[in-house]
């Protein structure tokens, strides 16, 4: 079965554009190296919760939204490649294409799929 990454985090919502064109750009490095598919998802109905939520995880603020992501792989050890080849390519370097977030609060992990419907 396919392996997946997954992101959630906090952007400025003014950055919403800025946002988008740098997820296009690093999706397309992604779909290069071997993503099957990138989805980048703009928060819209995304509720505050009293014990946990997807915006206390990411410390959202007043002036932010979340975005929820993921990149599907055709398997985690393409995906391994791809991230090591990804993360060395000139046009994710933060001077070509910089985070328009606080990257620290980006909680992001590697899942195997157990079900696809």
């Amino acid at each position: 079965m396919s392996y997946v990454d997954g992101f959630v985090l906090a952007v400025p919502t003014a950055n919403k554009e800025i946002y988008r064109k740098h997820a296009e750009a690093a999706g397309a490095v992604f779909k290069e190296y071997g993503a099957l598919k990138l989805v980048e998802c703009w928060g819209d109905d995304v509720p505050e919760g009293k014990v946990t939520s997807f915006p206390m995880a990411v410390k959202c603020k007043p002036d932010e939204t979340v975005v929820f992501s993921w990149i599907i792989w055709p398997s985690r050890a393409v995906r391994d490649q791809a991230m090591e080849k990804a993360m060395a390519d000139p046009r994710l370097q933060p001077d070509k294409n910089p985070m328009p977030f606080d990257g620290q609060r980006l909680i992001y992990g590697g899942f195997e799929m157990i079900i696809e419907m």
